[in-house]
């Protein structure tokens, strides 16, 4: 009988499709649409590949639909991506932890940028926050791998909804879902 096991792929259908393999498309955007409204982030995958890779992969396979936003800090920050909806959970899409992609351009240095959050050095999971005022102490400890260019408002309104003494927004704010872009989104507040 025909099986895939003896159909031994020639040279160049091997090389090709490791060169497939390897140009994967990324992301260069995603719009995050939750219950409280829109924001459209720009993506950085040539200076952070693998957290491009694995939000993008998240976001295209419904992990993030209906996580809850599970922190939110006054001028700071508003964080999520927990299936748990506590801060605890969340895995990449490879099962383990991943290695932190620091880049000098990318830093912390204005509101609206888009970092993984981590409990240390080289353990990103699935959870991101999105800052709401320049955080230069968070430089080379959280990976930054995208920015708000659409929705600032819905940042603003995120962060001045009402918490509880956790941090947790008290009426219940959730990711709908996460819609990747192919292209580079526009910067132009619409």
């Amino acid at each position: 009988g025909r099986d895939a096991l003896n159909e031994k792929p020639t040279k160049d259908m091997a090389l090709t499709a490791v060169a497939q393999a390897s140009t994967k498309q990324l992301g260069r955007g995603a719009v995050i649409h939750t219950t409280l409204g829109d924001m459209t982030v720009r993506l950085f995958p040539d200076e952070c590949p693998k957290t491009v890779e694995n939000f993008c992969t998240h976001a295209s396979n419904s992990y993030y639909n209906g996580i809850v936003i599970h922190r939110v800090i006054k001028n700071f920050m508003i964080q999520t991506g927990d299936p748990l909806g506590d801060g605890t959970g969340g895995t990449s899409i490879w099962g383990r932890e991943f290695e932190d992609e620091f880049h000098r351009s990318l830093r912390h240095d204005r509101p609206f940028i888009l970092s993984m959050a981590n409990a240390g050095p080289n353990t990103n999971g699935s959870q991101f926050f999105i800052t709401t005022v320049p955080t230069p102490w968070l430089d080379n400890k959280h990976t930054v791998f995208g920015r708000v260019v659409k929705g600032m408002d819905v940042v603003q309104a995120l962060e001045n909804v009402k918490t509880d003494k956790e941090d947790k927004p008290v009426e219940e704010i959730s990711i709908v879902n996460i819609k990747v872009l192919m292209q580079t989104p526009s910067t132009k507040e619409q």
